[in-house]
């Protein structure tokens, strides 16, 4: 080789038209150019403008959920109350009954002892086991309740025990006749009425008369522990609360 041959030149430099970009930097710019443009519209979904369509109806949006929540919150408390007030009436309710049921019982002992004391006073005589009384009242069905009243004031701290019958005398078809006391009970060979108590006790129950029979007199026995009594009473109706 001739010592100044110019040998040839390894690299080869080329110019490059002014107009034109490498592809790698447009693909760049279009990447950033369309994460500008989405971040913008994300921005402008996310948080629409104060005062526009959009905004208003985000807020209202947000105002009708806590409404909403508030409504359910005030609906259970009332659910509740309601409740509550409903078992307060109730037991008002019993309460008053309770009070109700309790005058009446008082009601009667009072009665009970105002008439103890009528027919046993501090002057009154003292009487062994007697029948007081034999009233009757008509019922609905034809059939007559009696209610028959027993004393005893000679033996205060004493009980009597036993069992009263009664039979009715009266008028039937223009003779006089005597009604027992079965047939008066519709049973043959029917018990006498228990009774026991120390002062003074009613016994009530209903009998029916025979068809064309016109009572005139009761005739009541009582027999227990060796006090055996009998009295006589004309019928008498039961007087109505008021009369006299």
């Amino acid at each position: 080789m001739e010592p100044n041959a110019r040998q040839s030149p390894q690299f080869e430099v080329v110019r490059r038209s002014p107009g034109r970009v490498p592809a790698w930097t447009v693909a760049l710019s279009s990447f950033v150019l369309g994460l500008l443009i989405g971040g913008i519209a994300m921005w402008f979904i996310r948080a629409p403008e104060a005062g526009s369509p959009a905004a208003r109806m985000a807020e209202t949006e947000q105002r009708l959920k806590g409404q909403q929540a508030q409504v359910a919150q005030l609906q259970q408390r009332i659910a509740t109350l309601t409740r509550s007030d409903q078992i307060s009436r109730d037991a008002n309710r019993d309460v008053q009954a309770m009070l109700e049921d309790k005058d009446e019982q008082i009601s009667g002992l009072k009665a009970d002892v105002a008439f103890y004391e009528r027919f046993v006073g501090s002057g009154g005589e003292r009487k062994g086991l007697s029948v007081h009384s034999a009233e009757f009242e008509a019922e609905a069905g034809g059939s007559w309740r009696y209610e028959v009243v027993l004393t005893q004031s000679l033996n205060r701290g004493a009980v009597s025990q036993g069992e009263m019958r009664f039979d009715v005398e009266g008028v039937q078809n223009g003779k006089l006749s005597t009604v027992k006391w079965d047939t008066l009970q519709q049973t043959p060979g029917a018990a006498g009425q228990k009774y026991t108590f120390r002062y003074f006790q009613r016994l009530g129950g209903s009998i029916v008369l025979p068809q064309g029979f016109t009572p005139q007199r009761v005739k009541v026995s009582l027999r227990g522990q060796g006090a055996n009594v009998d009295a006589a009473f004309a019928w008498t109706l039961k007087s109505t609360p008021g009369e006299q």
